[in-house]
């Protein structure tokens, strides 16, 4: 199985991209009391660094307001996946519970400022690409609702398998077919920086946290301007 960016690097020559697959796991449905006090932490942490700031100013958030813009994206209704939880925490909210391996990325995205996302690779077929939308493009919105706000347009920046997108507009929704769950083993986790961000410590935080509360074992390989297309097996 490979993963490729080699389509996007002309246009965002700054993208990088570490892949974490994680295998065997045991992912609890609820979260456990430890990883609540950790990400009870993250958040007041997040708190004190970015309060009283816009959030055009905090870097990680900038670097994907411009990407959005680079591939022609001007409605504030669609803003990266971590811009949403840097918000939501800033203003008093708490990350969303969803289950124990969710939220540990999660935790991982607010603390690196840097989006993430997983699918359950046991409904992923073939390769993974982040490109460009073509026509026909497949997309289920994980919400239930089809295809929210239409298919995937052409010359949209999208994460796809060799039979559907897996997450549209980079990182802002993800398909429904491939969430993960409590019955998830094997999962592909990406981190995901457009300059801005350390996606290789964001991976190492993510490795240990998956030890810690969903078993298993993980491996990283991180795609870049120097190695576009890597090997995920």
């Amino acid at each position: 199985m490979l993963l490729s960016i080699e389509e996007l690097l002309p246009r965002f020559p700054a993208i990088r991209i570490a892949a974490v697959v994680a295998e065997d796991l045991a992912i609890p449905g609820a979260r456990p009391p430890e990883l609540e006090a950790l990400i009870a932490a993250r958040e007041a942490a997040c708190r004190a660094q970015w309060a009283g700031l816009e959030l055009s100013a905090i870097p990680g958030i900038a670097a994907w307001r411009a990407a959005y813009k680079g591939f022609g994206i001007k409605s504030t209704s669609y803003r990266s996946s971590v811009e949403r939880l840097v918000k939501n925490v800033l203003a008093g909210r708490t990350l969303p519970a969803i289950n124990g391996f969710v939220d540990a990325y999660n935790a991982v995205s607010l603390a690196h400022v840097l989006p993430a996302g997983a699918d359950d690779l046991a409904h992923v077929v073939g390769d993974v690409a982040f490109r460009f939308a073509r026509e026909g493009d497949s997309f289920e919105d994980m919400s239930g609702d089809g295809e929210l706000g239409g298919p995937p347009k052409p010359g949209e920046v999208v994460y796809a398998d060799a039979a559907k997108v897996l997450c549209r507009r980079w990182n802002w929704r993800q398909d429904g077919r491939s969430v993960i769950t409590p019955a998830t083993r094997r999962t592909l986790v990406t981190l995901q920086s457009n300059g801005v961000g350390d996606v290789a410590a964001a991976a190492d935080d993510l490795c240990g946290l998956i030890g810690r509360f969903a078993g298993g074992r993980a491996q990283v390989a991180i795609a870049d301007a120097d190695q576009p297309v890597i090997p995920l097996d």
